[in-house]
């Protein structure tokens, strides 16, 4: 049975150069993300080069893109959060690619990787911290403190909320990337039984069994696949309203 683990190693194509001791190299994961950017772009012009008042198949399905991202923003941040539409779209649509890209055969799924969904979740937080300190000033760290709570409390409750904020980029990631790793893993477990069975001869009888598994989390990874992007999108928007609204 092939190694479950070997379809997650990252295979350097060329080196750019080095900082320091660091190698600056361009890897299959750099490729399907490069891919992936390229994807959504010709997807995105194609459909709104039309701009048809009946919508064609593809100009509908940018359509159906955009809303969805939109309502997800206004029903987490509100209208004032549309401010940061551009960002959330690209994140939903950069996660949903290349989510969905890890299904095919031979592919490369960059999200299972800690260190690029890491990466992900520490720009949103970057972005939560800084607009809020541009908006809000000082009165940003309003986020850490309660309304209502009597002052003798503070000590415990704002120690708990600056926990709690900093576990936010780590919960963030490590979803993602726990949800495509567990899920990529078993496939190709479940995938690798049905040729183990067939080699087997007259075991071979019931290798229908795990083919039809294999089927099933495949049809179940596609969904997780766009769950995940769908998850990404709504956390990084409920964060994204902390720094409009600090305030408890």
């Amino acid at each position: 049975m092939a190694d479950p683990i070997h379809q997650f190693q990252l295979k350097t194509y060329t080196t750019l150069g080095h900082i320091g001791h660091t190698e600056i190299a361009f890897t299959n994961s750099s490729l399907f993300m490069l891919i992936a950017v390229g994807l959504i772009t010709m997807f995105m012009l194609w459909g709104t080069s039309g701009r048809g008042l009946v919508p064609g198949r593809i100009q509908s399905m940018v359509e159906l893109s955009y809303e969805f991202v939109a309502n997800t923003v206004r029903s987490s941040a509100g209208n004032e959060g549309m401010r940061f539409f551009p960002f959330v779209f690209s994140l939903f649509m950069f996660v949903l690619i290349l989510n969905l890209a890890g299904l095919i055969p031979y592919s490369f799924t960059v999200t299972s990787h800690i260190i690029i969904t890491a990466a992900l979740a520490v720009l949103v937080i970057g972005v939560v911290i800084v607009y809020g300190f541009m908006k809000h000033g000082t009165h940003f760290l309003g986020l850490f403190v309660p309304g209502g709570v009597p002052p003798v409390m503070l000590a415990i409750l704002v120690p708990i909320e600056v926990i709690s904020f900093i576990s936010r980029p780590i919960s963030l990631s490590v979803r993602l990337f726990a949800n495509m790793l567990a899920g990529h893993i078993a496939l190709k477990i479940f995938a690798g039984f049905i040729g183990s069975l067939l080699a087997a001869g007259a075991w071979g009888i019931i290798s229908p069994l795990p083919l039809a598994l294999t089927v099933a989390l495949t049809a179940l990874e596609v969904l997780v696949a766009v769950l995940q992007a769908y998850v990404f999108a709504t956390l990084t928007s409920i964060y994204l309203n902390d720094a409009l609204h600090p305030g408890h």
